[in-house]
Formats: structure tokens, sequence, C-alpha cells
């Protein structure tokens, strides 16, 4: 699953593509290597339309994953979108579109787990991943204690070729139109889950490998 991802374009590139949107991100620097837990962009409808904020990658864990645990790691991707741990935050409040210039899936090169990153094509162009989004009261980490932050997540599904030859297992849900980015912000669940897909074969390709980072092109 995809725990690392890069997002380097501009606030003003974002704000091209995601129309009537207000940015509450301030000085938002490259992102070249995001990792669990990380403070990155989303878009979420608001009380005031469109917004970009900044949140912690990684949802709230189902109970039982908590057991015998004091901190919550998070749940960085969603699959099993008919889990009542999940549904609750499939409504359109709780809608986000995460934005990301490549993501990585870990292979095994050489004996050694590195990360191979998939991207549009080697220019990098911005997408965006489904998410979904929540603010929650929880003890992430023990050294900061109980905090009360938004957290966010996104949407996998079965890979397609590119990804599937590395991660066998699924790929993040990737919007790439503004009618699929559309869908996702406003429709109802039983039209907008039909965007929980792969990207057809062909439409990625491999732009960096063996580098926690992606700093593009």
């Amino acid at each position: 699953m995809c725990n690392l991802y890069s997002m380097t374009s501009t606030q003003a590139a974002i704000r091209d593509l995601v129309k009537g949107m207000t940015d509450k991100t301030g000085n938002l620097p490259p992102l070249p290597g995001i990792f669990p837990d990380t403070q990155a962009p989303i878009v979420r409808n608001g009380a005031d339309g469109l917004e970009m904020v900044t949140a912690r990658w990684g949802m709230p864990s189902p109970q039982k994953a908590l057991e015998n645990k004091k901190t919550d790691p998070g749940v960085t991707n969603v699959r099993r979108t008919e889990s009542p741990h999940w549904r609750r935050w499939l409504s359109i409040e709780h809608r986000c579109l995460v934005p990301f210039t490549s993501f990585s899936e870990y292979d095994t090169i050489d004996g050694t787990k590195v990360p191979v990153w998939f991207a549009a094509n080697d220019d990098r162009p911005l997408l965006f991943f489904a998410g979904i989004w929540t603010n929650w009261t929880a003890v992430w980490k023990m050294k900061e204690g109980e905090v009360n932050v938004d957290r966010y997540g996104f949407l996998t599904c079965e890979p397609n070729a590119e990804v599937k030859a590395v991660h066998p297992r699924a790929m993040p849900v990737i919007l790439t139109t503004v009618e699929e980015r559309e869908v996702w912000q406003r429709a109802d669940w039983n039209e907008s889950k039909d965007l929980q897909r792969p990207l057809p074969d062909g439409a990625l390709r491999i732009v960096a490998k063996g580098e926690k980072k992606d700093a593009g092109p």
C-alpha cells in the first residue's frame, strides 16, 4: 500500500486546477517526501465552499486494531468502504482531494526494499487522490499526548498494470479529470463510489527508484 508520496507542485498550480478554492495553507513548501502522520495539503468542502488546508496523514484506526495499544498509528489507505468504520466518512462533507505529483510502492531490488516512484509522466504533473478526512481526538504519539487534529487518508483499489508489476495488491484511487474531481466533491456515494477503480493500463510510469523523496525532474 502507498505509505509515501510527493507533492512538489506550487499552491498556484493547485488553485489553477481547483477553481473557486480558498487557500488557507499559508506558505506551503514543496513536499518531496510525505510519510504517515506528516502534515500535508488537502482540498475539502468547507462552510464557505472549497478550501485548501493542511491535515495529518492517517485516519483513525478501527477500534479492534487499537487493542492493547497506547497510540493510534492511523490508517493511510482505505479499501473496504463497506465497513461501518469507513462508511461514516464517505459523505460529501468528509471527502477531500489530496494533491500529489508522484507516489511510491516498495519493491525488493537486490535483496533490499526500495521505493519505486510512479507518476503520470517524467514531468510529474499534478494529480489528486480521492481522499476522506475527519477531525479526531486521540493519542497519535506518546510524546505529544492526546491531541485534536484534522486527519486524512485516501482510497485504494486494484492496481493497474504498471503498479501491479511492483505491488500486486493495491494502488491509490487517482482522479485525473475535472469531472472526476467534481463527482468526488459533490456527488452522492451511489455515484461517486464508481471512482474507486484503477487507472487504465499505461496511465502511469516509473519515474524514480531507491530514494525516499522524489524531488522531481
